[in-house]
């Protein structure tokens, strides 16, 4: 994937979810916008970001549909989603993607650029806006309703 992202994790969807339930604007227009659950780790001197691997994306799922009915296009994170999701995925054209966990140094080569944009007080939680460059994911859920895991499950049960 090559384009802006946002990142985000459960203290900033959390926080996301209660501003759109108060009738606030988000501090990004999630309309065609993708989400990444990272809490990246600190830069060192001199590198536009840390090390930012995926965190696991059903600690999510509470609050994935209100971003979902704002327009959010896509995800990334690491492991499976839950029906409700998925189903809500197929229902607003959004997709779920997974970076490698485990590849945090080598997914922070592909971010080109780094700012945050909110919620500084959460630290590694709070919302970044990146510019990524080919960065390397696997589309899991699509908009169709297929699902890469199950598709390697049924494929290794043989």
């Amino acid at each position: 994937m090559s384009g802006v992202i946002y990142t985000a994790r459960d203290a900033a969807h959390k926080r996301m979810v209660e501003t759109i339930r108060a009738g606030r604007s988000l501090p990004f227009d999630p309309r065609g916008g993708v989400i990444y659950y990272v809490g990246p780790a600190p830069a060192k001197p001199g590198s536009i970001i840390g090390p930012a691997g995926p965190t696991t994306s059903s600690r999510m799922d509470p609050y994935t549909i209100p971003l979902l009915e704002l327009g959010l296009k896509g995800m990334i994170g690491k492991g499976e989603r839950s029906e409700e999701i998925k189903r809500a995925m197929r229902r607003f054209k959004a997709v779920y993607m997974t970076a490698v966990g485990g590849a945090a140094a080598l997914i922070s080569k592909h971010i080109i650029s780094c700012q945050i944009i909110a919620y500084h007080d959460l630290g590694t939680e709070a919302i970044r806006k990146l510019v990524v460059r080919d960065m390397p994911l696997f589309v899991v859920n699509d908009i169709y309703g297929g699902d890469l895991y199950e598709e390697g499950k049924k494929r290794w049960r043989r």
